[in-house]
């Protein structure tokens, strides 16, 4: 079982390495943070080019641009620390091997490091909403919820990614190819709706297709798509679940195999 009272006593080791992992990546940067704005905005526009000028992908009647950057938002965070958290273990083999702490205390900083990201993509997001004079509805006070899917969904598949690097560095190539990969698999380019009905119900088992519908109609002030948040929050904790156990389980053999 995860002892989350030892994790408490760690706490202070989990601040540290998470702020270590925010100063690390932008260490002798130019832009510094500006890339948490750089990335999603010129992403949010090639998308908006491509497939909403040239492909011409059904957008619910939204702006294009806020209907992909309101994907791009969330994704980009759970895309990262997939990365982030997968290599945590193997990229800090001599804290493993020389010292104890809880394991977990690692890929738990590589998900809570790119919040800092998450926060000033948040802000380029109201730019935009003041831009179009879109205001949120209602639905923005079930976001907390969302995000907590969000987390437990990154959190879930870090853990077992990074237990699974540390046995299997094939991960690592992997991993690149598998974002990319369940990019396509969200509705990331275009709506939920568009995928056909008979197979929605097999489609919105994917946590990040209600995350990603459930921000849409947050601050587009649409009514909450709860048949497509619930069944991917149940996948979530499962996956979080399994993920955390797996973890555990593996996490005897880290100092002999990082």
């Amino acid at each position: 079982m995860v002892d989350f009272k030892e994790l408490w006593r760690y706490k202070d080791l989990l601040y540290f390495l998470t702020l270590r992992g925010i100063k690390a990546r932008y260490a002798q940067s130019i832009l510094g943070v500006s890339w948490a704005i750089i990335v999603p905005l010129f992403t949010t526009l090639v998308f908006t080019i491509v497939f909403g000028n040239l492909a011409k992908v059904d957008s619910d009647g939204m702006p294009y641009i806020l209907f992909s950057y309101l994907a791009l938002w969330p994704w980009n965070y759970f895309s990262g620390t997939l990365t982030e958290s997968a290599n945590s273990l193997v990229q800090n083999a001599n804290m493993i091997t020389k010292v104890y702490f809880p394991r977990m205390v690692l890929p738990l900083s590589a998900i809570l490091s790119k919040l800092l990201d998450f926060t000033i993509a948040f802000v380029v997001l109201l730019g935009m909403l003041i831009y179009f004079g879109q205001v949120p509805g209602w639905g923005i006070l079930f976001l907390p919820i969302l995000l907590i899917q969000l987390l437990m969904c990154s959190l879930g598949i870090g853990m077992f990614l990074s237990a699974l690097a540390v046995k299997y560095r094939d991960v690592k190539h992997a991993l690149t190819f598998l974002v990319q990969l369940l990019l396509y698999a969200a509705p990331v380019v275009y709506s939920t709706s568009a995928v056909p009905e008979q197979y929605q119900s097999l489609y919105v088992l994917n946590p990040m297709v209600g995350v990603i519908e459930g921000f849409r109609a947050a601050f587009l002030a649409r009514p909450m798509p709860w048949e497509w948040i619930w069944p991917g929050s149940i996948v979530a904790v499962v996956v979080f679940v399994f993920g955390m156990f797996y973890f555990r389980r593996m996490e005897r053999i880290f100092a002999d195999v990082a």
